[in-house]
């Protein structure tokens, strides 16, 4: 049996550098969409459940790309066709959402950007298993983890360089600033050019050469354990119409529909998939689903408070960062504005420090292994969160970012350095996809209780939805110590 040859570092560059634009755009949506929001007439209640697009896109869409990418193969390979197409779906979204007149048209445009960003990105974490071998992985997720923060260092600090350079960084009331509608016009520009340097620049194995290397082309049908998908599914509805009919008879905040309903939603798919007679794709995700290996049910639980933690973090970050460290709450004032502006430079400075992180991180696996450096680096993102609650001069605030940075090169990169070895070629793509359901669904958790969590205990301050966050990552930490570190992963 042949093995996969060992790629060259601009070769592996090659292959990565698609997810600087990819990373461009997700750090602007990240760091403005908020913003946009707010300034077209949304307050700070509704950001969490106008922000439910994101994660709702990604738990739908990566599977059925995964799915639909291990089984493709054209002129331009397996993965790269979605590259391509999620990078012009996000270039016309990126170049529009600054332009929107109303808010219902904001929000429809994120969930079209964020669909649009998965397809892209999804086939990005599978081309890593596919053209490496297992001895490089790590080093391909790193070569995605620089690119991601070197990406968002600059689009998060677009709008407050344009600012500097005499770009307007007011508008009229209900109007989008200059300085964010030219920085969505330059990361459309880039998210496509750099996208359309890895789909030239990289070639994929084609499925005769990869069945000599031992990766089989043709994925295997999982078979259903109905019994089991019936039980699940009457326990997950039952769940989540007691939570409905609770929201309903005590009055209590509209989000938390959006929780029970995902309850609800779940019971069916699963009863779905307990009386399916035939392997479509839907009924095929689903039994993947149930039959994933013991690390990635493990991982889970990881993932689930460090994405919290995150999503708590770029939704409340601009808000809680006006309030407290500028001492504004409206949109249409200079001082949110110069608070919305440092929130980019914040976030700039974060990923910044991830992208040196991703040149630390491999020297702390070398030493401490992937669990132990994995839980030190989110408990730095904790405290580093945990911070924004006592801190007040914000040009203080760049020293936490420093450990948010590291928190977030770790997410980006451990959780996949300790899964891949674990999962079956054939299905690389599928299950890289389903691995995202523990992205999307605490970011859905988010969405469905930061806002009455705010509202019930900390008087609807937003700041506090950052000590949450980080109080959150610690949690992930001590959570790694469940997952079984990789024999060779010291090594």
């Amino acid at each position: 049996m042949n093995r996969k040859p060992h790629l060259s570092f601009w070769q592996i560059w090659n292959m990565c550098f698609g997810f600087l634009g990819i990373q461009f755009a997700f750090a602007l949506q990240n760091a403005n969409v908020s913003r946009i929001f707010q300034t077209l007439g949304a307050s700070v209640g509704d950001i969490p459940i106008l922000w439910v697009a994101a994660p709702l896109t990604g738990l739908i869409v990566q599977p059925l790309i995964g799915h639909a990418s291990d089984r493709t193969w054209s002129r331009l390979g397996r993965r790269r066709p979605y590259f391509l197409i999620g990078a012009l779906l996000t270039t016309l979204a990126l170049l529009w959402m600054p332009n929107s007149s109303a808010l219902w048209i904001a929000a429809a445009l994120l969930w079209v950007m964020d669909a649009s960003i998965n397809i892209s990105m999804e086939p990005f974490r599978a081309f890593v298993g596919d053209q490496l071998p297992s001895g490089q992985r790590p080093l391909g997720y790193a070569m995605q983890s620089f690119f991601i923060g070197v990406g968002a260092v600059v689009a998060s600090l677009l709008p407050y360089a344009l600012a500097h350079l005499g770009v307007s960084n007011v508008a009229a009331p209900g109007g989008i600033p200059a300085t964010v509608r030219d920085a969505f016009y330059i990361g459309g520009a880039v998210l496509l050019a750099s996208v359309l340097w890895t789909v030239l620049s990289t070639k994929e194995y084609p499925p005769e050469q990869l069945k000599t290397f031992g990766d089989a082309v043709t994925p295997v049908e999982v078979a259903v354990d109905r019994s089991r998908a019936w039980r699940h599914g009457v326990l997950w509805l039952v769940a989540g119409v007691v939570g409905i009919c609770l929201v309903r008879a005590y009055r209590l905040e509209h989000e938390l529909y959006l929780l029970a309903g995902g309850l609800v939603a779940f019971g069916l798919s699963q009863l779905w998939l307990s009386m399916a007679r035939h392997g479509g794709i839907f009924t095929q995700v689903m039994a993947d689903l149930h039959a994933m290996p013991q690390a990635m049910r493990r991982l889970a639980w990881v993932q689930l408070f460090s994405w919290f933690a995150m999503f708590a973090m770029w939704i409340y970050t601009t808000a809680g960062v006006a309030q407290v460290h500028f001492g504004s709450t409206d949109p249409d004032s200079a001082a949110y504005n110069d608070g919305a502006n440092w929130v980019g430079v914040l976030f700039g400075a974060y990923n910044g420090f991830a992208a040196l992180a991703a040149l630390v991180i491999p020297l702390m696996v070398r030493r401490l292994g992937l669990r132990i450096s994995h839980l030190v680096n989110l408990w730095l993102g904790g405290a580093g969160l945990i911070a924004f609650l006592l801190i007040r001069d914000p040009h203080w605030l760049l020293l936490p970012m420093l450990g948010v940075g590291f928190a977030w090169a770790s997410i980006l990169s451990l959780p996949y350095a300790l899964l891949s070895d674990n999962l079956p070629a054939q299905k690389m793509g599928v299950y890289m996809g389903i691995f995202n359901f523990f992205v999307v669904i605490p970011q859905l958790l988010a969405a469905s209780v930061l806002g009455v969590l705010l509202r019930v205990f900390f008087h609807g301050q937003p700041i506090w939805a950052l000590g949450l966050g980080g109080v959150s990552l610690l949690l992930g930490g001590l959570c790694v110590l469940r997952v079984s570190e990789p024999v060779a992963a010291g090594a």
